[in-house]
């Protein structure tokens, strides 16, 4: 169990999914927690809204992890790390399509940096930001950790293979490392208080946040990307996982690797809900949530996306005791009443 002793990095903690880790960190676990994130693709309000929430205040160091001395003074600065969780990576996958050398030099190199400075520094423990896209296009569903990857369908895709063949190799070279690769499904939702959640400073490609900034107007229609895919509505399949779940999994496999208790120095553990639900479905499912219908439009495929995937929970049953707890409908509602403060905190 982390305690207030036990210092963690968290990059990319201004994000989406390390902002909310950052406050299940603190909340449940009162650990000391130190971020480092550029704002690239965040704002340093988030930082506001953690204190909010929990009553305390982070230390964000604005560091760019490509820059190799910058990080080495960043862990220089921050001595006696006993664990890093790894979220900061850029992960649209239409932008990756259109700019993949940006996507390789930011996500490989930056993982890099950060892992090489683990290994001067001597830090044990290590948790990847993976994702479900690794696995490709593949015909049999569930996906388990043991299904072969096939080929990266975007650049974002490649670079989550290829990271998590970085942290294989890093532990391999008896670094004295433990790592945890997390390959989790659709992030989606915001924290229960409304006053956390996702806000990308870019257009969003994600689509539960593309389906509230349309409620709200804010985005004035939105486009369903593919309607004749081989699914039962003709839309892609996904596995969404409450935000919450996630950062908790996190946690968790933090604390599996600082017990001892893994059965490899590199686990590979899948994040869902072990269920399939459809862009159209998810439309209806957060229209009867908010009561408000959505001004959509159905499109063409969209480069990049797999038809369907999602997740067989086993493995992190068992080495994790993780199960997501959080369901569609408190997804879509957790989200509507994040882009309702977002509105209110707007005409301030």
């Amino acid at each position: 169990m982390l305690t207030s002793e036990d210092k963690i990095l968290v990059t990319g903690g201004a994000g989406y999914i390390g902002s909310h880790t950052i406050i299940e960190l603190l909340a449940s676990r009162s650990a000391h927690v130190v971020s480092v994130d550029s704002l690239v693709n965040s704002s340093h309000a988030v930082f506001d809204r953690i204190e909010r929430i929990t009553g305390k205040r982070v230390v964000n160091h604005h560091v760019d992890l490509c820059d190799r001395s910058a990080v080495e003074k960043l862990f220089a600065a921050e001595p006696d790390i006993k664990g890093v969780i790894h979220f900061a990576a850029l992960k649209s996958v239409p932008e990756s399509t259109n700019y993949p050398g940006r996507y390789y030099r930011n996500n490989i190199i930056s993982l890099l940096n950060v892992l090489d400075a683990c290994q001067t520094h001597g830090i044990p423990n290590f948790i990847f930001s993976s994702s479900c896209s690794v696995y490709g296009n593949i015909d049999v569903m569930p996906v388990t950790e043991t299904t072969p990857l096939q080929r990266a369908e975007s650049p974002y895709a490649y670079t989550k293979q290829v990271g998590e063949r970085i942290v294989d190799d890093h532990v391999l070279a008896g670094a004295g490392m433990r790592a945890i690769s997390l390959r989790y499904f659709n992030p989606a939702g915001a924290h229960g208080s409304g006053l956390n959640g996702e806000d990308p400073t870019n257009a969003p490609s994600s689509l539960v946040p593309v389906i509230t900034r349309t409620a709200s107007g804010r985005i004035p229609m939105m486009h369903v990307h593919g309607t004749d895919y081989p699914t039962r509505d003709g839309s892609c399949i996904r596995d969404y996982v409450h935000v919450c779940d996630i950062a908790d999994a996190h946690i968790l496999a933090l604390e599996r690797a600082g017990s001892g208790a893994m059965e490899a120095m590199h686990e590979i553990i899948n994040l869902g809900t072990g269920k399939g639900v459809s862009v159209l479905e998810a439309i209806a499912t957060f229209e009867e949530v908010s009561g408000r219908g959505l001004n959509y439009e159905l499109g063409p495929r969209r480069s990049g996306d797999v038809v369907a995937v999602y997740s067989d929970t086993t493995l992190s049953e068992r080495l994790l005791g993780w199960k997501a707890r959080r369901d569609l409908h408190e997804m879509m509602r957790s989200a509507w009443a994040w882009e309702q403060h977002l509105a209110t905190e707007s005409v301030r």
